[in-house]
């Protein structure tokens, strides 16, 4: 997977710009809030669909234009095609391939497919449950577009289950209960799908995650990533059948409890993975150092898996991560990019010393000025 190159039009703050990208290193730096994480975010969205960032779309509009544009060129398995995106400010995306219009936005989710590491993303294991699935859902999602899918299907039956929820706690007709089981069925049956899923990714994730971290600290500690549901389903993850039965019981035995609570308490909405340092919760015992270490090894985790799924790596994207490590963990992230495409932001010049090869661009005020490495 090789993005070759990548324009943008009205984008953040870059008016109109186009960047050539090297098939090994490019790096982007320059100082702060001048553009070069939002150059970063322009080549996510083909993978992710969305800004990791972003709350409203209309943010990725420059301030006074109308609408957005990006434009990709990449190849994959041997085969060039391009991606845009138009942002219609305040209102929607519209995706197209080889310059063809797609039906909806999650038909472009497959197509390109890219890793980010970001200082954010530290969240995955010092915060809660919700950032660490949605790291799960948007790797899974990337190499499972039927994923994607089933996991929409799933938020629009529990928006509607909640929705009756809500209306049996303020009093309708207790005949409504006929409704609620035919929709606590289909959850139930979602769930199934997507946790099965998950905990497979998440097993698999564990065995690299854990190789590369024992790698970076020179086997001195060991990592693990376990996924657990609402309940902590023992047992098989990979029994579909018997995951959906455990859901559909939980989602009709505790009627009582989320007409209280006027929400649905059960499912795959609640599920999380535990991450264990040295035996033990790395989001109460792991150093700051630590967290970003295990961080770092599950976004190069994601790549390997992503690389072992499809036959090729995915892209990197790197925004201001070198800073943060120390010398040891800054060379071993080095040394273990070869052979990939990366796409590095830094707010340090000395960055492009340090990586031979490839391209250098500095940012400024949205724009883009290629320069000689020193």
């Amino acid at each position: 997977m090789i993005c070759k190159r990548i324009e943008y039009t009205d984008f953040r703050n870059i008016e109109k710009e186009a960047l050539d990208l090297s098939p090994e290193t490019t790096i982007l730096y320059g100082k702060n809030a001048q553009g070069k994480t939002n150059m970063l975010e322009g080549i996510y969205l083909f993978a992710q669909g969305k800004s990791h960032r972003a709350g409203k779309d209309s943010e990725l509009v420059r301030f006074g234009a109308g609408r957005a544009e990006l434009s990709m060129k990449y190849v994959s398995g041997g085969r060039e095609n391009t991606l845009s995106l138009v942002i219609e400010d305040g209102k929607r995306k519209l995706p197209y391939k080889n310059g063809i219009k797609l039906d909806r936005l999650s038909e472009m989710i497959g197509n390109f497919r890219a890793v980010l590491f970001s200082p954010e993303h530290l969240a995955i294991v010092k915060s809660g449950p919700s950032e660490r699935r949605a790291f799960l859902d948007v790797a899974i999602s990337q190499l499972r577009p039927v994923y994607m899918r089933t996991l929409q299907r799933y938020n629009t039956v529990l928006l509607q289950r909640n929705s009756l929820l809500k209306s049996m706690k303020q009093g309708a007709s207790p005949s409504l209960t006929a409704s609620l089981e035919a929709w606590s069925e289909q959850l139930a049956e979602y769930a199934a799908r997507i946790a099965v899923v998950r905990a497979g990714y998440a097993e698999k994730l564990s065995g690299i995650t854990s190789e590369l971290y024992s790698d970076m600290t020179g086997s001195r500690e060991t990592v693990s990533v376990s996924y657990h549901g609402t309940s902590r389903i023992g047992g098989d993850y990979g029994d579909e059948a018997r995951i959906r039965t455990i859901y559909k019981k939980q989602l009709t035995e505790n009627v009582e409890r989320e007409v209280l609570a006027g929400s649905t308490q059960y499912g795959i909405h609640k599920d999380d993975f535990d991450i264990m340092l040295n035996g033990r919760e790395a989001k109460f015992f792991a150093s700051q150092g630590q967290q970003r270490s295990i961080v770092l090894t599950l976004k190069l985790a994601e790549g390997e898996y992503s690389k072992l799924e499809t036959g090729e790596y995915p892209v990197f994207l790197l925004d201001d991560i070198l800073s943060e490590l120390d010398p040891a963990r800054r060379s071993y992230v080095i040394s273990g990019i070869k052979e990939r495409q990366v796409v590095i932001t830094s707010c340090d010049t000395s960055v492009k010393r340090r990586i031979k090869g490839g391209l250098s661009y500095y940012i400024k005020a949205g724009s883009a000025a290629r320069v000689n490495r020193d």
